[in-house]
């Protein structure tokens, strides 16, 4: 996000630990969340057909990029993630249905119409 908005914190490496308790992480997965949703919610259509700039965090350099293809990169790439979390939990015997989008479609469903 802080490639996206300019604000916010960002790991200084691929591999940064954010938090080290369950309860942490989830805390600040879900707030996280809720900034991708309010700056989606508050980004103006024609910023869409734009550029962003950034800088990497492994080499350093400053890109530059479309706006729109970089999103749809962004909410993609937590597919990549998910099924690399059900991997490692089905590796380890456990019940990974819960990671299924539909689930998590069906859930957001139920909120908006309850």
């Amino acid at each position: 996000m802080k490639r996206l908005t300019g604000e916010g914190d960002a790991p200084r490496a691929l591999d940064t630990i954010v938090a080290d308790d369950f309860a942490l992480l989830a805390a600040a997965r879900e707030s996280e969340d809720q900034r991708i949703v309010d700056w989606i919610d508050d980004l103006p259509d024609a910023a869409l057909s734009g550029r962003f700039t950034y800088t990497t965090v492994t080499d350093l350099r400053t890109v530059s990029q479309r706006l729109a293809p970089a999103l749809a990169h962004f909410f993609n790439h937590q597919t990549h993630h998910r099924g690399q979390v059900h991997a490692l939990l089905t590796r380890l015997g456990q019940d990974s249905t819960p990671l299924d989008l539909i689930y998590f479609q069906r859930e957001a469903e139920g909120r908006e119409f309850a």
